[in-house]
């Protein structure tokens, strides 16, 4: 059994970041929790707002869409999300996510496993909307890293 203590993370204890558009949240990372295979987090979306494309080396991405509707370009084929469908994003897949609908749009993701270290994880393949603003802070190097004793992994 981990002895690990237990983390709770509200939206409002880390700071929303516009850089690649919309408001995206790290709730859960090696950084929050000591997260040690990937992380966690959400993406708000105003109507017409987009997410710039994108793609992660080393990581799957997993979307979630709790609200709203959504247009998530993979590799130039459109796939259209509304609330409550998801979809998964390939390691290497460039991926851009428009919010096609008249209201908010609320994503929750997860990315996994983590890359060697946080500045290879995401790679921006067109101009970012805020480019003045900062990167998410995830976490730390990975090499090093102590995976939790006891429990089953």
């Amino acid at each position: 059994m981990h002895r690990q203590p237990i983390v709770k993370v509200a939206a409002t204890d880390v700071p929303g970041i516009n850089r690649i558009g919309g408001e995206v949240r790290i709730l859960l990372s090696p950084k929050t929790v000591d997260a040690t295979e990937g992380f966690m987090g959400t993406v708000r979306l105003e109507p017409g707002e987009f997410l710039a494309e994108q793609y992660n080396p080393y990581s799957d991405k997993f979307c979630y869409l709790v609200r709203g509707e959504v247009v998530i370009r993979v590799d130039g084929a459109e796939v259209k999300l509304a609330a409550d469908e998801a979809l998964m994003v390939r390691r290497g897949q460039r991926h851009r996510i428009v919010n096609a609908g008249v209201e908010i749009a609320l994503i929750v993701f997860q990315i996994s496993p983590l890359a060697p270290r946080p500045e290879l994880g995401h790679v921006d393949t067109e101009e970012v909307p805020h480019p003045e603003s900062p990167v998410p802070q995830v976490g730390g190097v990975r090499d090093g890293w102590q995976r939790p004793t006891g429990g089953n992994s």
